[in-house]
């Protein structure tokens, strides 16, 4: 499936100068990209879907005809729902509770899952009206009909004058047997996948008894999503909690392919001895993720990237221990997971709601952009982290505390024994000396938080009541 998204919708999070002046029409990613397509006789194997803004069944219609056949809503049923539009979706103020976790601004919401059947309803109904106008039964027979739209000449606006639009509108002749619609369907084989044939049937004793697992394996980057099939099935049988921890501890040797222990879930650990592709961890949700690289190799770890980008994209909990350093955007969205890495590309800690994150060497730029939750570490040997960091939303300290210090040397050491990391081990054994060069990143808004709830806490409530007045604590 390729999506070809336009510059029209988006989130109201997004800067006005973004929204009004970055991004193009999806009418002409969507007419090239359908007909670049035919010319390579692959549209028969490829579904193309659009979105950006689609408010109506004649826009819905006119996508069609220019070669799409899936098509994304967002503002429409959004509106439906009772959003006016405020832009404030990253401010916590959403005035009709749709864009918010303050509990008083949620009450405000009266938006129903009606009113979001009815909006469709109308689409769908507006789209009937137009194919009967034009002759089509199904949208099908619509898709890539160019043919049936032509340009407006009597448009008066300035800008339009002289505008051709016979690249967007032009209809390849094509040989009668080449497909203008997706009509194959992909086989993915998950059949074959390492979990299906070696994995899952090497720890059924866990699976159905709780019993331990212990394995050694294999791995190519051709095997992707490893594990996540076998998370799947610890999830099916025992729910959200998983196993206990450390059921399931399978090392793996060589390079593995993406998304290497993606959303896997309590009582699986994976040890990779090598290195891996990108998306290693994403959606972790309580597994434990240790990567190191081999034993006969020569790299030094902290000066080499050991996984590639995007490692815990929107982790929700669980561990990681990358003995080495990690591509861009590391962390990114984590919302509970704890990870500890040596060094990561650009992006790290990227729009972060929670968790905690330690890095034992350089960031790359723009660290902790749109960070709201979650603390980070970052051990600044060279004393310019701030220069790096995206200091919009977070605050810059030392390591003061002693619950941060305690939790720091924990987290070191436990990625000292998963990994072996020689580094980290020296990073303990003068950890004392060491605590200074240590940066905390802390999100402004959550500080706040954090010391309404210890100021309502220290009244004497407690649970939700606490926390309800915390957030009042916290507007005012």
């Amino acid at each position: 499936m390729v999506l070809i998204s336009g510059y029209d919708g988006g989130t109201g999070a997004s800067p006005k100068t973004s929204i009004r002046h970055a991004g193009l029409p999806w009418e002409l990613g969507l007419a090239e990209t359908h007909q670049t397509l035919l010319l390579n006789d692959l549209r028969s194997r490829i579904v193309v879907e659009t979105d950006g803004k689609l408010l109506t069944g004649r826009d819905v219609a006119i996508a069609a005809l220019l070669g799409a056949e899936e098509f994304g809503f967002a503002t429409g049923p959004l509106v439906a729902l009772g959003c006016v539009m405020m832009r404030v979706c990253n401010l916590d103020t959403c005035p009709v509770g749709v864009a918010t976790q303050n509990p008083e601004l949620r009450r405000k919401f009266c938006g129903k899952p009606d009113y979001v059947v009815n909006f469709m309803r109308f689409i769908a109904e507006e789209l009937r009206e137009v194919m009967a106008e034009l002759g089509f039964k199904t949208v099908d027979e619509m898709i890539g009909r160019t043919d049936m739209l032509r340009a407006d000449n009597a448009v008066d606006f300035w800008k339009a004058r002289g505008l051709d639009l016979s690249c967007l509108l032009y209809k390849h002749k094509l040989d009668s047997s080449i497909e203008r619609h997706c009509t194959k369907t992909q086989d993915h084989k998950l059949e074959e996948t390492l979990d299906q044939q070696v994995l899952i049937p090497l720890c059924q004793s866990a699976l159905e008894q709780g019993k331990l697992v212990r394995v050694t394996l294999p791995v190519r980057n051709v095997n992707r999503v490893v594990g996540t099939q076998l998370g799947s099935e610890v999830t099916r049988k025992y729910g959200a909690k998983g196993l206990p921890d450390n059921t399931i501890n399978v090392l793996f040797k060589g390079s593995a392919g993406q998304s290497f222990g993606a959303f896997i879930p309590a009582g699986i650990t994976l040890r990779l001895e090598g290195d891996s592709n990108d998306y290693v961890g994403k959606g972790l949700s309580g597994g434990r993720i240790a990567v190191f690289p081999d034993a006969a190799s020569t790299f030094v770890p902290q000066d080499n990237i050991i996984i590639g980008n995007v490692a815990f994209y929107g982790a929700t909990s669980g561990e990681a221990y990358i003995n080495g350093v990690a591509g861009e955007r590391f962390c990114v969205r984590n919302s509970g997971a704890s990870a500890v890495v040596e060094g990561c590309g650009d992006h790290g800690c990227e729009y972060m709601t929670g968790g905690q994150v330690i890095v034992l060497g350089e960031t790359g730029r723009n660290f902790a952009a749109g960070m709201s939750g979650g603390i980070a570490y970052v051990y600044d040997k060279d004393g310019k982290f701030a220069t790096r960091c995206n200091k919009e939303m977070v605050g810059l300290s030392t390591l003061s505390d002693p619950e941060d210090i305690a939790l720091v040397k924990l987290l070191i050491l436990k990625h000292v024994e998963y990994t072996g990391s020689k580094y980290a081990a020296e990073i303990i054994e003068n950890f004392d000396k060491l605590v200074p060069e240590f940066v905390k990143v802390f999100p402004k808004d959550y500080e706040r938080m954090i010391n309404a709830i210890k100021e309502v806490e220290a009244q004497g409530l407690s649970g939700e009541a606490a926390l309800l007045a915390a957030f009042e604590v916290n507007n005012h």
